[in-house]
């Protein structure tokens, strides 16, 4: 199995999953984690010198990330990690959301900072879906 984090410091899990810089990856066998890498994520958002504007007026009846603009940026994300099953954020929109896991990759919300600290709690069956909590 392998699990995708984002980070952007390569140790905590990234808030904001479309501003993350990174996929840290862990690959895990036996319920042991037997390698890592970490992978660019190539986000829409990164390295942006405008401001993030959304347009929430009633002629636009789409949901943020929902547009096929923003479902084409998803699936090129999802792309960089589509050897894994799972993928662990401590927040996201939940047009991402739904891509990824309708991409048959399982999404993960966590409040938990330190990325050991998930899969450790992964690995033993305590780590929880904040997914209501933590999306927007």
């Amino acid at each position: 199995m392998k699990v995708a984090i984002v980070t952007n410091d390569k140790t905590l899990v990234s808030k904001h999953f479309g501003r993350s810089q990174f996929y840290k990856i862990y690959n895990i066998e036996n319920g042991k984690v037997i390698s890592e890498e970490i992978r660019d994520r190539f986000s829409p958002h990164e390295h942006s010198s405008h401001s993030h504007n959304h347009n929430h007026n009633e002629e636009n009846q789409q949901f943020h990330g929902q547009s096929q603009e923003a479902q084409d940026k998803h699936a090129k994300m999802a792309a960089q990690i589509s050897d894994c099953d799972i993928l662990i954020a401590g927040g996201m929109g939940r047009g991402a959301y739904f891509h990824f896991t309708e991409a048959g990759i399982k999404v993960i919300m966590t409040e938990i900072e330190n990325t050991d600290e998930v899969i450790d709690k992964l690995l033993n069956g305590t780590l929880i879906n904040r997914f209501e909590e933590l999306t927007h």
